[in-house]
This record gives structure tokens, sequence and C-alpha cells, in this order.
């Protein structure tokens, strides 16, 4: 047995054990330079992991193929190993959730002929597939080249999502606290991820309609979605009247000195202050109907 080696199959590959390889080394469960392209059974049977190739689903062995007809399951091996993570306590459910969501479910259904192919739209799995060689005939050097240069890409992916998702975790009592202090406006001193936050703490239940934060050098009045599942709505839109203005028609229409900028699609604007963002909240709670900002100012 080489420790830290993981097996996946030769030939052409796919962004199912390509991601299975990136989540066992972002995770450190294995070396790059002990990743082995085989269907070799006496190879297969020297390394730690085997994915996608072998013929068995075994987490306790380390095995995780999806191909035999004894698997009736939904997961392809990048699912396979993303659940063995979890199990394993690596990654807890809150962790292996925002994985599964926001990329394994989709390689999954991909590897498994179940997701959509959208005119216009290129997925991660597509995205990987375009790092195999163009040449069908390529050879085994080059195909694994090609091969590791996806999982660096791979990888590296993971690895700023996984860096994301803790950097909103770590922002979450900020988060907390303004839905705490605030009714109409969520207002924060600094920019920061709140919408997971948001939703996760019960935000669609939660009465505010704008969020307001430092944006640069400038100040951004946002609207809130809905819900977190339809975050191209507002619960309220800004002023039509305010739509696709820029700088002085901005500043004339709202009578606001040092406005900078709204969105024809009305779910944000930018201000040159503080003060100008909360007079602008003002005049966005009028026109919605809304009670002015509760809270003390920042």
């Amino acid at each position: 047995m080489i420790l830290r080696s993981v097996a996946v199959h030769d030939g052409s590959f796919h962004a199912d054990e390509v991601s299975a390889c990136a989540l066992l080394l972002a995770f450190g469960l294995v070396d790059r330079d002990k990743i082995v392209r085989s269907r070799d059974p006496v190879i297969l049977g020297q390394c730690e992991y085997v994915c996608d190739v072998g013929g068995i689903y075994d987490p306790s062995r380390k095995l995780f193929d999806h191909h035999q007809a004894s698997y009736q399951g939904s997961f392809s091996s990048a699912g396979m190993i993303l659940l063995f993570l979890r199990d394993q306590g690596i990654l807890n459910a809150k962790e292996y959730q925002f994985f599964n969501d926001s990329l394994m479910k989709g390689v999954d259904d991909h590897d498994n002929g179940k997701a959509p192919l959208i005119p216009g739209v290129s997925s991660f799995s597509q995205v990987i597939s375009n790092f195999a060689p163009i040449e069908y005939e390529a050879d085994s050097e080059k195909e694994m080249t090609a091969f590791l240069t996806a999982v660096d890409f791979a990888h590296g992916h993971m690895k700023r999502l996984h860096e994301r998702y803790l950097y909103g975790v770590s922002c979450r009592l900020v988060v907390e606290e303004a839905m705490r202090r605030y009714k109409d406006c969520l207002i924060f001193d600094r920019s920061l991820p709140w919408q997971d936050n948001f939703f996760d703490m019960g935000g669609e239940r939660h009465p505010a309609s704008f969020v307001m934060m430092p944006s640069g050098t400038h100040w951004k009045l946002r609207g809130i979605p809905p819900t977190s599942y339809d975050r191209m709505k507002v619960r309220c839109p800004l002023p039509l009247e305010w739509a696709g203005l820029m700088q002085e028609d901005l500043a004339a229409i709202t009578g606001i000195p040092g406005a900078v900028f709204c969105h024809k699609g009305r779910f944000i604007s930018v201000w040159g202050s503080y003060e100008q963002a909360l007079k602008a909240l003002e005049l966005a709670l009028k026109n919605g109907g809304k009670k002015s900002c509760e809270g003390q100012p920042l």
C-alpha cells in the first residue's frame, strides 16, 4: 500500500475524478505526486484511495466507484469523496452542504447524465472537460499532464470556495447583531458577506427591505431578496425615477449631492458617504411605504 496515494482510471478524464482528487488534495489526504492513472488491478490495489475505477464502492476500504450495476445511488466519485470527508469528520454538516450545493451536486449530475445542457451556460464540469487534450489520440504522458492541470485548477477553486465559506461564517455574529438591531434596513460599518448568514438565521421572516454598507470609498444601498432562492428580486425596489441614473442626474432627482449611481434594475444604488446613503434610504423607505430605518446610526 502506497500511503497518501490515489488511483483513477486512465484514458479520457471527467470532472468527477478530477474533483475527487482535488478534494483529497484540498483536505490533505493525498499527495499530488502520488496520483496514479490506471485500470490495472494490481496498481489499483497498491493505492490508498481508488476513485472512479475498480467497480467497488466501499468507503471503509477507501474505494469510490459508481459504475458498477450494484450501485444505484446518485453520486459520482466526486460526491462519494465529499460524503466520505463528512463521515470522517473532516467536514461538518454545514460545510458538506455548502460544497454539495455550490459545486459537487452539479458534478455528480453531469457525470450521471442528469444535468441539463443550457446554451450559453458553461458548467464547472464543462470547464474541466476543456482541459483534456484536443487530439483524441493523445499519448498517456500528454493526458497525464492535462489531468494534473485540471486537478490543480479544481484544487484552487475548492480551496477558495472553502476559504470564502469560512470567511462568511466568521461574519455571522455581525449579521446576527444587525438583524436584532434594525428593522427596515441592516446597516454595517464594513463590507461583508451577509446574504447566506441572513437567510440561514431566518431572514425570510425578518422585516428588513434594504441593506447598507461601505463599498470602497462609497456607500451602497441594496434591496434585500424575498428569499434565499429568489435572489434576482428584491422586497422593495428603489424608486422608479432613480432607475439607471448617474451622478448629477441622480443627485437632481433625489436632492442628494454626492449621488453616484442607481442600477436600472432598481436593486442597488451607490452614494458618496454614509450620510448620503442614509438620506437615500429614507427616501426609498418612504417610497415603499416603510417607516424610517430603526436603530442608532453607526
